[in-house]
């Protein structure tokens, strides 16, 4: 005869697994998450070794002072202050030392320039782009979006001047940028990118300037497009972004491997798809149709500065300090992307 079965334990067996069951779901579930957020951050150790170059915070300022005051407005409508400012921008390449040239386009039967400066040019080896739009939205001024990453551009042109490589550094400063021409064949960068299609095979990469001079350390500054990021990401907006598709991922890496370490400024990374706003919302975009890597660096823009796109958007409240940083960071990628 069998003994007896206790009528509990039928009951107990089966809410252990029940019990099991989840804890392996939730396992899972983690597991999937973690190595889902690993492959967007892309977290490493490598890093650059400390720059002992430094940027000029006074010229910094007045080339931001310059283009959201001086030629203020910069929309697409300002024909005339965009000319203005395109000449500025030329002058101050010139003084650096680059060979400049006016890349000239129609956009809705008027005429718009981007600006080239080139060093160590006629090597025919490898070749870095650096870029960023001088337009600005409507009647804004446009401080951080974007003199401030022009002024990064025309810093790095003297940094550059001072020290010239021996391949070739190309650095563009585009116009429209900013709607009613954004994702349009009519963007300069769009102009530009197809203009360099075939070279294709020796541009180590396209580094894009877009939004570098707004910081914050109060909790809460920074946000995000979606909130299991803040898992991943600070809460401060004390830091700097590199910011590309989902397929340029080796070029992320690459490049933010060169930025990381080179100053105090915290250096993180963002791999997505283009259709999750602000991965594509500048220039870089324009390379990827033509397989050039291209990515922007960025303090995230309206994820960070409440002053996006409005008449408060001024220089007195760009901290120059951490743009330099900036600056000098993308200096050292450089150099670190032309030994290899």
């Amino acid at each position: 005869e069998q003994p007896a079965v206790p009528a509990g334990r039928p009951r107990r067996s089966v809410a252990r697994r029940m019990v099991f069951s989840a804890v392996r779901i939730a396992a899972v579930l983690a597991c999937v998450f973690v190595v889902a957020c690993t492959l967007v951050a892309q977290p490493m150790f490598e890093s650059n070794q400390p720059s002992a170059a430094s940027a000029d915070e006074s010229r910094l300022r007045a080339d931001v002072e310059a283009l959201s005051v001086k030629f203020h407005p910069r929309s697409w409508r300002d024909v005339e202050n965009l000319d203005r400012a395109a000449e500025y921008i030329a002058g101050e390449m010139r003084r650096a030392g680059a060979e400049v040239e006016f890349q000239e386009f129609e956009a809705r039967g008027r005429g718009y320039r981007n600006v080239i400066g080139r060093f160590g040019t006629g090597g025919g080896g490898r070749k870095v782009i650096l870029g960023a739009h001088y337009d600005a939205y409507e009647d804004t001024p446009g401080a951080d979006d974007n003199a401030s990453g022009v002024a990064g551009l025309l810093e790095l042109a003297r940094m550059i001047g001072a020290d010239p490589p021996d391949a070739e550094i190309e650095l563009v400063a585009y116009t429209l940028e900013e709607p009613p021409f954004f994702r349009s064949p009519q963007m300069g960068s769009a102009v530009h990118a197809a203009s360099v299609a075939d070279e294709r095979e020796r541009i180590a990469g396209v580094i894009v300037l877009e939004m570098i001079g707004y910081f914050s350390d109060e909790p809460g500054s920074q946000s995000y497009p979606l909130a299991l990021l803040r898992l991943f990401y600070p809460g401060r907006g004390d830091f700097i972004t590199v910011v590309s598709r989902w397929d340029q991922g080796a070029w992320i890496r690459t490049l933010k491997g060169g930025v990381k370490g080179a100053t105090p400024l915290p250096v993180y990374s963002f791999r997505g798809p283009a259709a999750l706003p602000g991965v594509d919302y500048s220039d870089h975009r324009n390379y990827w149709p033509h397989d050039i890597p291209a990515a922007m660096i960025t303090n995230t823009a309206f994820y960070r500065n409440p002053a996006y796109h409005t008449p408060q958007d001024t220089a007195d409240r760009l901290d120059y300090e951490r743009m330099g940083f900036v600056v000098v960071a993308v200096k050292e990628a450089v150099r670190r992307l032309l030994e290899e």
